[in-house]
């Protein structure tokens, strides 16, 4: 039972079963009394959504696979919780009313559910960085026109939003988002080609998912959350710098006009700025490792290598050259590190194959979410075409 003085907030957590996902369970789940939850989502661990399910006593449990529905149909039989499948039931999940929605589903896929969250007005907790890249203008077009908000759950987005002063927005310089560099940053190129799946997603700070493992690896999910940074603050890409900064301790910083730097920092836990975001306004308890100021050995800063990591030039080229050239990134980014994860091209082919793709495919205006899609599609089937051909060098760094 909560106590009188604690308002229940209602919850949805798309993407439940994810690494971002699993953090807001556990928080959720450590303090009760505070949340009712209305739905879940998974892509197809049909095992772990139905347990969760029943943990938090959900109105509606969604898996994204169609062909796992009677699998999450007989696991939740007798428990009273709907389920449901596919495209349409992860809209229907985001609609309903949940005052603040987890949007964590990897990729392109969570566009369409984190949108129908912004259209009923909904507190969303961003960590779907993709959904800004491919459709930033009009995703926050409708967080302005449906009075929604936007959290960032990223926690170098999370980070700048902390300390990103919104009445002094004449005062701010620029901000800093902060890059681990990942497991290869003192790698030759020459090593770097022969790198493994395994070794790509053995991250050094952070415990995340496959996908998000290699574009870190890549400095790719630097490129995206610079491009996201762009929306979410509305500032230029050139004024969104980022520094590689190996201990992972400061998430981000915002540079003013006066000289001063406000830094955010905290231990490499997602549950930090979940927790930010799950309690706003407030701030709510979180289990994150405390930080130990006596004992950090030294905080480092460098210049991400563009050679090494030519992901990050291709991220801001395309945020300059604007239309679809964010979608095309992203489309092809996704379709080379799925084909990286199985084994049909090296490492230094995903940054190839995204960067041919982008050659491929001019840019052009977005006028709707059906331009998004269809460039999209049409992005992952160009980018699918040149996986296994021989791919040039990358252009040099300029």
């Amino acid at each position: 039972m909560a106590s009188p003085n604690v308002s229940i907030r209602r919850v949805s957590i798309l993407g439940s079963t994810g690494s971002v996902g699993r953090n807001t369970v556990s928080l959720v789940e450590a303090e009760p009394e505070r949340y009712a939850v209305e739905a879940l989502t998974a892509n197809r661990n049909v095992e772990l959504l139905a347990e969760q399910a029943k943990r938090l006593r959900v109105k509606l449990a969604v898996v994204a696979d169609q062909s796992r529905y009677r699998a999450l149909k007989a696991a939740l039989s007798g428990t009273g919780i709907e389920a449901g499948a596919g495209a349409s039931a992860l809209v229907e999940a985001a609609m309903l009313p949940a005052d603040w929605v987890m949007a964590a589903i990897v990729g392109a896929a969570g566009l369409a559910s984190t949108l129908a969250a912004v259209r009923r007005g909904a507190l969303v907790a961003l960590a779907n960085k993709e959904t800004l890249v491919c459709a930033g203008a009009m995703v926050t077009d409708e967080v302005k026109r449906c009075g929604a908000r936007l959290l960032p759950a990223d926690s170098e987005h999370n980070a700048i939003f902390q300390v990103f002063e919104q009445d002094r927005r004449h005062a701010i310089e620029r901000i800093i988002l902060t890059a681990s560099g990942g497991p290869f940053r003192e790698r030759t190129l020459a090593e770097m080609e022969r790198m493994t799946p395994e070794q790509a997603v053995a991250h050094p700070n952070w415990s995340m998912g496959a996908k998000i493992s290699v574009d870190s690896a890549t400095m790719m999910n630097k490129g995206l959350e610079v491009i996201e940074a762009h929306y979410l603050f509305d500032l230029p890409g050139e004024r969104v710098d980022v520094v590689v900064h190996p201990q992972s301790i400061v998430h981000g910083m915002v540079c003013y006009s006066d000289g001063s730097v406000l830094a955010q920092l905290g231990s490499p836990d997602m549950r930090t700025p979940i927790a930010s975001t799950l309690g706003w306004p407030d701030r709510i308890a979180a289990p994150s490792p405390r930080l130990d100021f006596a004992r950090l050995a030294r905080l480092t800063f460098e210049a991400p290598d563009p050679v090494r990591f030519p992901a990050l030039r291709l991220a801001r080229a395309a945020l300059a050259e604007g239309g679809t050239a964010p979608t095309v990134l992203n489309a092809a980014n996704e379709v080379a590190v799925a084909a990286f994860l199985d084994r049909r091209i090296g490492f230094l082919d995903i940054a190839r194959t995204v960067e041919r793709t982008l050659d491929a495919l001019p840019a052009r205006p977005v006028a709707s979410i059906e331009d998004v899609v269809a460039t999209d599609h049409e992005a992952r089937e160009v980018a699918g075409g040149f996986i296994g051909q021989p791919a040039p060098a990358l252009a040099a760094a300029t």
